[in-house]
C-alpha cells in the first residue's frame, strides 16, 4: 500500500511507465460515460420506478463514501422513506446473485461494506455486480420507494436520479492520472456534472459551485464479542493500544485515534483485507482498536481485547435540506 500511496500522491519513474494504460484507462472511462449519455438522449436506458441515488467517488478508496452512505440513508428514514442499498460486494463471494443480506450473511459472501451498511441502517441491502438486476430484485422483495446505489458512479448501466460524489478534502486527486498511474477513475471535469460534491473535512475545490462539507466525527466505542457499546472514555488513553486498519486511507483511522488521545501502535493492512485469527492477535494483552469496516469481518475471530471506532458522518447546515430538496424534484 506504501508504494501505491508513494505512485499515486507524487510522482516517480514508475508513475512515467504506467501512464500508457493510465491513457488507456481514461479512453475507456470516456467511452462508456459517452455512451450512457448517448442512451439518456435516446431514452433506451431502464429508468427504475422509484429514484436512484448514486453515492460514489471519481478516485480510489479512502474518501469516506460508506459513512456518507449511512448518513444519507439515516437521513431518509428520518423523513419517513423506506431506502434501500444495491452494491456490488466487493471481496464477498456468494453462492449466487443477487443477494439480499440477512442477519446472519457473513462478510465472505457479501463484502465488507454492504454489510456494515446493513447491521449500521437495517434496511434491505442487495448485493450484484449487475446494479439493474440488483435494483430490479429489491423491488420484487421489498417496498423501498427510494434506492442508493453504494459505489455506482461509474457503473452506466443503472440510470441516476441524484448523483452525490465523495472528495477526500486533504489528499484532493492525487498526481492527477488515471488508474494505474494515480487514483483516478474519472477526470475531475466529472464533478461539474454530480449533483453534489460531498467534500470530507470542508474545504473548497477550485472550479466547483456544488460543495458541501462533511467531517468524520467518532461517536462511541463497540466491544466485538459481548456486542455492547461504550463511550470512547471507558479505555484508558494512556495505554499503548494496536491500531488496525485495512482501509482505503488507513492513516485518516489513525490520526483520529492519535487526536482522541490514544497512544497507538499503527498496523496497516490493504483494503478490504480478509483477515486471519493471526492477523489480528498480536501476543500481547494490548486493547486492539479498529474500524467499523474492519470489526464485521473480525467478529467471529476476536476476544475481549478488540474493540472498534464507530464514526459518523457529520454535515453542515446545508447539505441535508438540500437533498430532501432534491429528491423531492426528481420523485417519480
Amino acid at each position: 500500500m506504501a508504494v501505491i500511496e508513494r505512485i499515486w500522491y507524487g510522482h516517480n519513474l514508475l508513475t512515467s511507465l504506467l501512464l500508457p494504460v493510465s491513457w488507456v484507462f481514461g479512453a475507456v472511462a470516456r467511452r462508456r460515460r459517452r455512451a450512457y449519455l448517448d442512451q439518456l438522449a435516446t431514452n433506451t436506458i431502464w429508468k427504475p420506478p422509484v429514484p436512484i441515488i448514486v453515492v460514489g467517488n471519481i478516485s480510489v478508496g479512502g474518501t469516506g463514501k460508506t459513512p456518507v452512505v449511512i448518513a444519507v440513508v439515516e437521513f431518509l428514514q428520518g423523513l419517513g422513506y423506506q431506502p434501500g442499498v444495491v452494491a456490488r460486494g466487493y471481496g464477498g463471494k456468494p453462492a449466487s446473485v443477487p443477494l439480499l443480506l440477512q442477519s446472519d450473511t457473513p462478510a465472505a459472501a457479501c463484502g465488507d461494506e454492504p454489510l456494515l451498511l446493513y447491521r449500521r441502517t437495517g434496511c434491505p441491502v442487495v448485493i450484484d455486480p449487475d446494479r439493474p438486476r440488483a435494483v430490479r430484485h429489491l423491488l420484487q422483495i421489498s417496498n423501498c420507494d427510494v434506492i442508493v446505489s453504494d459505489d455506482g458512479m461509474q457503473h452506466y448501466a443503472l440510470y441516476r436520479d441524484i448523483e452525490l460524489t465523495v472528495v477526500d478534502g486533504e489528499r484532493g486527486f492525487g498526481n492527477g492520472h488515471y488508474l494505474p498511474a494515480g487514483p483516478l477513475r474519472e477526470a475531475p471535469e466529472r464533478l461539474a456534472t454530480v449533483d453534489a460534491v460531498v467534500l470530507n473535512g470542508g474545504g473548497e475545490l477550485a472550479g466547483v459551485s456544488n460543495a458541501y462539507g462533511f467531517r468524520l466525527e467518532p461517536s462511541h466505542l463497540f466491544q466485538l464479542t459481548s456486542g455492547r457499546s461504550e463511550p470512547i472514555d471507558t479505555l484508558d488513553q494512556r495505554t499503548p493500544v494496536h491500531a488496525l486498519a485495512g482501509i482505503g486511507n488507513p492513516g485518516r483511522f489513525f490520526d483520529t485515534l492519535t487526536g482522541l488521545g490514544f497512544d497507538i501502535i499503527p498496523h496497516a493492512f490493504p483494503d478490504h483485507f480478509a483477515y486471519t485469527r493471526q492477523d489480528i492477535d498480536f501476543n500481547d494483552a494490548k486493547i486492539i482498536l479498529m474500524t467499523e469496516k474492519d470489526a464485521v469481518k473480525c467478529t467471529e475471530i476476536a476476544d475481549e481485547r478488540h474493540w472498534c471506532l464507530a464514526v459518523n458522518a457529520v454535515f453542515g447546515d446545508d447539505f441535508l435540506p438540500w437533498l430532501e430538496q432534491r429528491l423531492q424534484a426528481v420523485m417519480r
